[in-house]
């Protein structure tokens, strides 16, 4: 699933006395810099996990490391500047245009320079911004609530997320329209970054002062009888689990994981106890859907699955694998490669299932199976768009302009 066990089973193979004690600590940090941290290994394939006596939990192991890592130092400057994704994506949405050609990984006049000085692979293809924010969009205009819907009576707030509110708006106003026509009331609410991509770099009280900040702007929500949903499931995997961890016995965040929802497992709870609100329809030719190692993370089954095969004659075909991206570190020279090579087994299928849509409830893993699906296809047209999963609730149910056109060539 990644390079952090083969690198490490090399080093020990590679060994004076063919186990780990004499291997140099110096050659550790190879294996924890190939560690994405996507929790699958603790998750569905450690057998050392509790309640085994060995008490292995190999993430939050890598984890400290990188504290460590932090705390001495050793954590180069361009790489702590990369993840302040609110000051980055505030300053790049003011001008979206003329960040998205910089960023473009087709203009060989910025990205070797990015390259140089921020340490992005000139290859890896990287987030558009855009301008209004999701925030600034929701306070424009909001869907009618169809109050004749059998989920009329729930309410809930979006947390949108540091990447659908500077990144994709469209995912949180698809799923603003499909909850609005199950009768779900809702408010978009965004105080800061989760902090995931603080968690990558072992940055803890970074990710600290993030869960106080959003649990103590949520609570009053809370407190109303609002449910929460998080649109990315990094974020939900970090409100749910990591942050009761990083700080705990706080009586906010505890409360705010309880009442934390993917939106995704929302829909579905929908369906299960109400029954979604009529209207919807088939989408022609099937969806390959990739389940994101993070919604896996969260022990609730494959959501994302579970919501599309709510369709009219739902053709779901399901990859349950690491797209390899694994949030900022995929794009870092040196890791991209490693990247590709992670993510290929993915993109291989999804050109192999030959359907119409391909989706990922994680937007970067969508984006990384984008770009390797046009490498795997060898400059052939790739005539599909990664989508998240509501994005294509919201096409069934006929929302104009909850979606794009799949038939557009991914770039």
């Amino acid at each position: 699933m990644c390079d952090a066990f083969p690198r490490l089973f090399d080093l020990i193979d590679n060994s004076e006395s063919g186990e780990l004690d004499t291997v140099a600590p110096a050659d550790y940090q190879k294996v924890a810099d190939a560690c994405t941290l996507c929790d699958m290994c603790f998750m569905t394939k450690c057998p050392y996990v509790p309640p085994h006596e060995f008490n292995v939990d190999f993430p939050h192991v890598m984890l400290r490391y990188r504290a460590v890592e932090r705390r001495e130092g050793r954590i180069p400057l361009q790489q702590r500047e990369l993840v302040k994704t609110d000051r980055n994506g505030r300053l790049a949405s003011l001008v979206a245009p003329l960040a998205n050609w910089a960023a473009d990984r087709k203009n060989t006049l910025t990205r070797p320079l990015l390259e140089a000085t921020a340490g992005i692979d000139r290859n890896a293809t990287l987030p558009k911004f855009r301008g209004p924010t999701f925030v600034m969009r929701s306070k424009r205009s909001a869907p009618s609530v169809d109050r004749t819907a059998p989920a009329y009576g729930r309410k809930v707030v979006l947390y949108s997320t540091c990447f659908v509110n500077y990144n994709n708006p469209s995912i949180g106003e698809a799923a603003r329209a499909v909850l609005a026509r199950n009768g779900v009331d809702t408010e978009v609410v965004y105080p800061r970054c989760c902090g995931m991509p603080q968690l990558e770099q072992g940055d803890l009280s970074a990710v600290a002062a993030s869960a106080d900040r959003v649990a103590a702007s949520l609570e009053p929500w809370i407190d109303k009888g609002y449910d929460i949903i998080a649109l990315v499931p990094s974020c939900a995997l970090m409100l749910k689990f990591e942050w009761p961890l990083i700080v705990p016995e706080k009586a906010a965040i505890e409360k705010l994981a309880k009442a934390t929802f993917d939106i995704s497992e929302y829909i579905v709870d929908i369906a299960r106890k109400e029954g979604l609100a009529p209207g919807l329809s088939a989408l022609e030719g099937g969806v390959t859907v990739q389940i994101a190692c993070h919604a896996r993370a969260q022990n609730m089954g494959q959501k994302a699955a579970e919501m599309l095969r709510l369709l009219p004659q739902a053709d779901v075909t399901v990859i349950e694998r690491c797209s390899g991206h694994g949030g900022s570190w995929g794009v870092l020279k040196g890791n991209f490669e490693t990247a590709l090579k992670v993510g290929r087994p993915v993109a291989r299928q999804s050109l192999k299932n030959a359907r119409p849509f391909v989706a990922s409830e994680c937007p970067l893993a969508g984006m990384h199976i984008a770009q390797e699906m046009e490498m795997l296809a060898d400059g052939e047209a790739v005539r599909r768009r990664p989508l998240h999963p509501i994005e294509l609730v919201a096409r069934a149910y006929g929302i104009p302009g909850a979606w794009s056109d799949p038939k557009a060539r991914t770039s």
